[in-house]
């Protein structure tokens, strides 16, 4: 029994999250891990084959995937730290200079075709579309040469603006990708009117597929959606020769993952000792 009325009815104290306290010390310790290696420019592309489903020793082309450098010089891929800066400033600045290393490597490698990430959220923003335009300058054959890789869940937040954004930058021959799909909440009524030129499956449907009856099912309707709207189509996450070979018989055009290669920062184009081009 309480001691007196003010005891009684005296309001409990507020106690700390300690599991919310972690996650916003993480966040803000990869904030300050990108910031830094943004301002040392210790950014870098790994570069990961896309192959051909019917001439899987040649790749397609390949997907040039954003890296920072920590203190400690480890090179740390972006599904470390891109959620928590995908909404700030420093998502435009890594996009930006993907872009640029993404330009540069294009221009500096007659010959070879490059994906390069990008967020919806980059649309428009006026430092990106310099980068852009100084890039297509380097090579009269870059822009043909050059894949625009949008996630699906991205592309869903702006349709109107990505579907100006495509058809504008489709008039000056280069190609975009639909990132991921499956895995975000298309709206079918937007995706016959983006007309993205590469659909890439999401991993979550094509790992283990070869014994997975539900993602048989499921990644042969994303294929389907893909070849009624004339889009080239491209497995995620192939790790297995059992799916490759399930793949192929699934008619898929081309196929991505470590089967048939890790991202690399130092690809066979790179000379001994450089750590990036450009």
């Amino acid at each position: 029994m309480p001691s007196s009325p003010n005891q009684a009815h005296a309001p409990r104290s507020n106690k700390s999250n300690p599991l919310a306290e972690a996650l916003a010390e993480r966040d803000k310790a990869t904030i300050q891990m990108v910031q830094r290696a943004l301002a040392n420019q210790e950014v870098l592309l790994a570069f990961q084959p896309v192959v051909s489903t019917q001439n899987p020793e040649q790749p397609a082309f390949y997907e040039g995937l954003i890296r920072v450098m920590d203190p400690t010089g480890r090179i740390i891929p972006a599904a470390e730290f891109i959620e928590q800066i995908e909404h700030t400033e420093l998502g435009r600045q890594i996009d930006c200079l993907a872009l640029k290393l993404g330009l540069e490597t294009l221009a500096a490698v007659p010959g070879l075709r490059l994906s390069i990430n990008m967020s919806a959220r980059s649309i428009g923003h006026d430092r990106w579309m310099q980068t852009l335009n100084q890039g297509l300058s380097l090579s009269s054959t870059v822009a043909e040469r050059l894949i625009l890789e949008v996630t699906e869940s991205s592309a869903m937040e702006y349709p109107e603006q990505v579907c100006a954004f495509m058809d504008d930058l489709q008039h000056r021959s280069i190609t975009f990708a639909l990132d991921d799909f499956g895995a975000g909440h298309t709206s079918f009524r937007y995706l016959k009117d983006f007309f993205f030129d590469i659909l890439k499956i999401d991993g979550h449907f094509i790992r283990g597929i070869h014994k997975d009856p539900d993602n048989q099912v499921l990644a042969s309707a994303l294929m389907s959606l893909g070849r009624h709207f004339e889009m080239f189509t491209v497995a995620e996450s192939v790790e297995t020769p059992e799916d490759a070979a399930f793949l192929t018989q699934l008619g898929v055009d081309c196929m991505q993952g470590y089967l048939f290669g890790a991202p690399t920062t130092k690809p066979h184009w790179i000379k001994a000792g450089d750590r990036r081009v450009g």
